[in-house]
């Protein structure tokens, strides 16, 4: 006869087996979704290049840069069972050298704007089933009708933006941060670009990125990139003010 403590290390054993085992099968699953039809197209609308300090204290002036952009994106592919959340992301590549054109130097990359897209609920959550079967007794029947009536057209929204998870389109979006570099310049800097970049992040399984980023693993799917551009004078220098009387 086994006593009871072996037959609890066999219990556990057995379902610690089964979890990997569940665990790695649904992390495998999302190789059943490619995701070729997720694309993004990123172009620049408005830049600008001023002067402000790094932080409170600090004495020395930095240039940064602001910009504007337009975002279409389909990214609805990249959702599927095993998907908790995706990262979306949109970044400025150009070079941190004066001779860009001779330098070996890597492309600074930094981040502009970011967003994070939940996954649609499943009507097999712990809180949808709770709702569905579990409902609040303790609200009357004018009270949940008054409520529904406030609430209409926001679950209308709520609806139409879970039906299509991933779809973005923005017009003139302002960037969330503004760059700098680490020399303190930016103005005058040539061959900039505009790229979209995501991070699909599963319920089990690894940190998926988009196809562009180099890393591994990654989806499939077209990343957009800006058509190339120079950053600005530095607004209020006298480079900038002669452009713009050439201009007027």
């Amino acid at each position: 006869m086994h006593s009871s403590l072996n037959r609890a290390q066999a219990v556990f054993g057995f379902f610690t087996t089964v979890a990997l085992f569940v665990a790695g099968a649904a992390a495998l699953s999302v190789l059943l979704y490619p995701a070729h039809d997720a694309r993004a197209e990123v172009a620049l609308k408005d830049v600008k290049v001023v002067k402000g300090r790094p932080h409170y204290y600090s004495t020395k002036k930095e240039e940064y840069s602001q910009m504007r952009f337009d975002l279409d994106a389909d990214l609805s592919s990249l959702f599927n069972w095993n998907t908790k959340q995706l990262f979306v992301y949109v970044y400025a590549s150009y070079s941190s050298s004066d001779t860009p054109s001779t330098s070996r130097l890597l492309p600074s990359e930094s981040i502009i704007w970011d967003t994070i897209i939940q996954a649609p609920e499943s009507p097999y959550s712990l809180s949808a089933l709770q709702a569905r079967f579990f409902p609040s007794s303790s609200s009357s029947p004018a009270n949940r009708g008054r409520a529904q009536k406030r609430s209409t057209s926001t679950s209308k929204k709520a609806k139409e933006a879970a039906a299509t998870p991933g779809v973005l389109h923005l017009r003139g979006q302002r960037a969330k941060y503004q760059i700098g570099d680490i020399t303190g310049r930016m103005a005058e800097r040539e061959n900039v670009t505009l790229a979209v970049g995501w991070n699909v992040q599963p319920w089990v399984g690894a940190l998926w990125w988009s196809p562009a980023s180099g890393a591994i693993p990654h989806t499939a799917g077209n990343a957009g990139r800006s058509k190339s551009f120079d950053f600005p004078a530095l607004k209020g220098s006298k480079v900038n003010a002669e452009k713009e009387k050439a201009q007027g």
